[in-house]
């Protein structure tokens, strides 16, 4: 099935205006389970209740409220909710283009492919432009009442537009402690330096699938069938060694098996 595009919009910079359309990059996979009622093995709904009586509370009887401490609330009725979003806009402008290097990965947060939406000559010249000149564009738009800031960036032919965390969610490393440690010393160095190279090769991304799901659902397809399915149980690791050459040359032994058994 042909993917969909789930919103329509323009790349705007300087004079130039390229009409696109967004498509999700990305899709959920994870395993959703249903709660039933262990008597009547019927599903059972989620409802929003009164702390102080257990009364079920409809939603259209709920409002909206910021706490401002543990003893007071904001209350905020659904015109004061409108008065602060955003205004409605179908442009995503590009603030400014930078080296692929400046944002690195603790910023992204969920990426969109980017089609044409009928001018297709703008569409390519900007991906071919943004690919020869090695540069992204910081974007900023309005979409479904909330703002984002993007990376617009090209992949192969094409566009990507990745969205980003804001300034507040991004935690600083030089906020972390780290603990201090002896300098290592020259045959660590080398020794991890081979396992590395050891340890390189193609990468494909199709192997690396979610396993905890495939179980699941082979499980319940198993059982469903009346089948009764069993799992090897996960090996234990050992202790780990204090001595860091002898990991390092256990584990550059263990490398190098690999690649001759490959």
């Amino acid at each position: 099935m042909a993917a969909r595009a789930i919103w329509k919009g323009c790349i705007e910079f300087g004079s130039i205006s390229v009409p696109i359309k967004l498509y999700s990059a990305v899709q959920e996979k994870g395993v959703h389970f249903r709660l039933l009622d262990r008597r009547t093995k019927k599903p059972v709904k989620q409802r929003m209740i009164r702390p102080d009586s257990g009364d079920v509370v409809e939603h259209a009887e709920t409002k909206r409220a910021v706490e401002l401490d543990r003893r007071n609330l904001v209350i905020l009725d659904e015109e004061d909710i409108e008065k602060v979003d955003p205004p409605a806009s179908r442009d995503i402008e590009i603030l400014h283009f930078y080296k692929p290097e400046v944002i690195t990965h603790q910023w992204f947060e969920r990426p969109y492919w980017v089609g044409p939406d009928g001018n297709t000559k703008a569409y390519f010249a900007l991906a071919a432009a943004l690919a020869k000149e090695e540069r992204e564009g910081l974007a900023r738009w309005v979409m479904r009442k909330k703002e984002y800031f993007g990376a617009l960036r090209p992949e192969g032919d094409h566009l990507m537009l990745v969205t980003l965390r804001n300034a507040e969610e991004v935690v600083d490393p030089a906020s972390i402690s780290l603990p201090a440690g002896r300098d290592l010393s020259a045959k660590e160095i080398s020794m991890a330096k081979s396992l590395i190279a050891a340890m390189e090769g193609e990468l494909d991304m199709s192997e690396y699938k979610d396993e905890y799901r495939a179980r699941v659902l082979e499980f319940v397809e198993a059982k469903a069938a009346g089948k009764v399915i069993r799992f090897p149980k996960a090996k234990e690791k050992a202790a780990s060694d204090s001595d860091l050459t002898a990991v390092l040359q256990r584990s550059l032994a263990a490398a190098k098996g690999e690649r001759a058994s490959a």
